[in-house]
């Protein structure tokens, strides 16, 4: 079995801890297969086998690889969903930065994390993608997101007016610093921290949250992703920011922008005792109660 492994960058203090990393997946004979620039990293600080596989880019992932291991936090994995698109390769997360809500298995269960995967005895979560639609080239060649789509107003330009519509039927416009479509997945990343609800990853829906909007009488909404979602953008400023992710692009007020559901999903791997759930309460704390 082959595994692709991909990190942006190891700290001094967690070369212990990748090097139980790939003991552990030497022990259970999966072949691992390095991300360049990781690999340029860590060569003279980890044991690796002499004829160690590299990778530079999506293409370079073939029907040989099954998995793809992202080490590092959830900036991180939400690259190595930039990296698998399309293909049929699940994304295990291990946790190697700090609060680790989508890369949810801790340093401490490395052993069983490679266990599982060269058993398949993890449970596979399949997550959709969100889709950007526009009348000028934005994002390359992925233009999706696991999390979130963002509109943003630039600087310290005032609020703006975002002219919301559902398969072209108006919803409302919003006057606020920007405009979050999540997904179920990301509602508990930007759109939770402006109030958004947390909806379940298998919800099948959107949420949309307005940023710092200044009616009180708006509040986020959760619609069905099988909507078309649109936008007219009214700023005084020529420009706003457009972003997918960790990933923006400055775009002209007048763009054309539409988001949909992408025709593909991406499968999450994680172990049986790390669901959904247990995650809220152990990553975010949800329902504590000191009294208790």
């Amino acid at each position: 079995m082959k595994a692709a492994i991909y990190s942006r960058v190891i700290d001094e203090t967690q070369l212990l801890s990748l090097q139980l990393f790939f003991e552990a997946l030497y022990q259970q004979k999966v072949e691992p297969v390095l991300f360049k620039t990781l690999y340029e990293q860590i060569r003279d600080k980890v044991r690796l086998p002499d004829s160690v596989q590299i990778f530079t880019c999506a293409a370079d992932l073939t029907d040989g690889i099954e998995h793809i291991i992202s080490l590092g936090g959830d900036g991180t994995l939400l690259d190595t969903i930039t990296l698998v698109r399309d293909k049929k390769i699940g994304v295990m997360g291990i946790n190697f930065g700090r609060l680790g809500f989508l890369a949810s298995i801790g340093k401490e269960q490395v052993e069983m994390a490679v266990k599982a995967l060269a058993q398949r005895t993890y449970v596979e979560d399949r997550r959709t993608l969100i889709h950007v639609d526009a009348n000028i080239p934005l994002f390359g060649e992925v233009p999706y997101a696991l999390n979130e789509f963002t509109l943003l107003k630039r600087d310290v330009n005032s609020m703006i007016k975002i002219h919301t519509y559902l398969n072209g039927e108006f919803l409302n416009t919003y006057w606020a610093d920007g405009l979050i479509v999540a997904t179920p997945t990301g509602s508990t990343g930007y759109s939770l921290s402006c109030n958004g609800p947390i909806v379940f990853p298998d919800s099948q829906s959107f949420v949309i949250t307005p940023v710092a909007p200044h009616n009180l009488n708006v509040r986020p909404i959760v619609v069905p992703d099988d909507n078309v979602i649109s936008f007219e953008i009214e700023s005084r400023g020529d420009q706003v920011i457009c972003s997918l992710d960790a990933r923006r692009e400055i775009v002209h007020k007048d763009v054309q922008l539409a988001i949909r559901k992408e025709q593909f999903t991406v499968n999450l791997l994680r172990l049986s005792e790390n669901n959904f759930l247990q995650t809220l309460h152990n990553k975010l704390t949800w329902g504590l109660d000191k009294r208790n």
